[in-house]
């Protein structure tokens, strides 16, 4: 798998394989759902046709054997063997239910952003306690300290570590919704699934620069999102990793926004990215590879830093209720199945399935 820098940016932009329209939401009443977010971030039918043809999953089971434009993925339902680099260690359902994403802390705890709060576990998934937002946490992070990072919709809340609340942020924009969070030293990432963009914020919630939107003389071709999935990282090295699901590739950024390299590609075959918009989730080992999540064709995988595949972490047969959710109907918040993951310092991976409301664990082959 093939990796652009900086300096190769333009010629991938200009011959990018999503071809949709780029165009900013008109704004977001509420309840939104997962076709009202498609349609406030496009001018137009163009890019719903395509999602129709490469995922397979707007359409209902009953319309789908008459519609030529439904996407068989059957074939791709089972992982070969040869692939797989991990081995399933046990899991664990979660309390709360409706999780999003899920995060450890630097003692090791498991924090869940859910419908009720932020549930913290321990690595067997027992309950530590549950920190009441007072509404549903779409993402978390936890800081060295301990303080918590919850993302609720359009802002953010935080809570010391006794789960006590300590201040609200204002919602960084009116089309504002928070999907991703990250923290590092000096600063928090928001990854903004409605604005299309992560902000950069101090430790206090002051904006302080814009990541990912785009600009043609940075030579940053802009965030894609069929679907509000967006997700951000930061790597040991201070770079954020992001998912530009749409485009079917993760990007690196600086802190300041310049965009590093990038990898991936659109494929339904084990090494790439299929459907509308993926992947939906990252994590990272503490070497700098990373842990894909993929939904539609629920998979997660291994790739080296600089993207080149590595293996498979578990595959569709893993996950049999989420391979289903595309056929559902949209949920509330626009979401439709999904996986996300997070890296515990043995580097084991804990795959959350936000469709059964469970924790998959996985440890490397070998591993004792």
């Amino acid at each position: 798998m093939s990796t652009q820098d900086h300096s190769k940016n333009r010629t991938e932009c200009g011959s990018d394989a999503a071809p949709q329209k780029e165009a900013l939401s008109q704004g977001a009443p509420a309840p939104l759902n997962r076709r009202r977010f498609l349609v406030q971030g496009t001018h137009g039918v163009g890019f719903l046709a395509l999602g129709s043809l490469v995922s397979g999953g707007w359409t209902t089971p009953g319309n789908a054997a008459v519609n030529r434009f439904a996407y068989d993925v059957e074939r791709f339902s089972t992982t070969d063997p040869k692939f797989l680099v991990y081995d399933r260690a046990g899991g664990f359902p979660i309390p709360d239910p409706a999780p999003r994403r899920i995060v450890f802390s630097k003692e090791g705890q498991l924090y869940v952003a859910g419908k009720r709060g932020v549930s913290v576990l321990d690595r067997s998934g027992g309950l530590i306690r549950l920190i009441e937002a007072g509404a549903p946490v779409r993402c978390v992070a936890v800081d060295g300290n301990g303080q918590v990072y919850a993302g609720v919709r359009d802002h953010v809340e935080v809570f010391d570590p006794a789960g006590r609340r300590v201040r609200r942020w204002e919602a960084p924009s009116k089309k504002a919704w928070l999907t991703g969070l990250a923290v590092s030293k000096a600063d928090v990432f928001l990854a903004d699934s409605g604005s299309r963009l992560i902000w950069r914020c101090d430790l206090e919630g002051k904006i302080i620069g814009k990541i990912g939107e785009k600009n043609p003389e940075r030579n940053v071709p802009g965030l894609i999102l069929p679907s509000p999935y967006l997700d951000v990282k930061v790597g040991g090295d201070g770079l954020l990793r992001v998912n530009n699901s749409g485009r079917h590739r993760i990007e690196v950024y600086t802190a300041d926004g310049d965009l590093e390299l990038f990898w991936g590609k659109p494929s339904a075959a084990i090494e790439g990215f299929c459907g509308c918009c993926n992947p939906v989730g990252l994590a990272l080992l503490a070497d700098g590879r990373h842990i894909t999540c993929e939904k539609g064709l629920p998979r997660v995988k291994r790739y080296a830093a600089d993207g080149t595949f590595e293996g498979v972490v578990a595959g569709p047969e893993s996950f049999p209720k989420n391979a289903q959710a595309g056929k559902a109907r949209d949920s509330e918040d626009g979401t439709m199945g999904g996986l996300d993951a997070a890296v515990d310092a043995r580097g084991w991976v804990y795959v959350l399935d936000l469709v059964a409301a469970e924790v998959q664990v996985y440890q490397p082959k070998g591993a004792v």
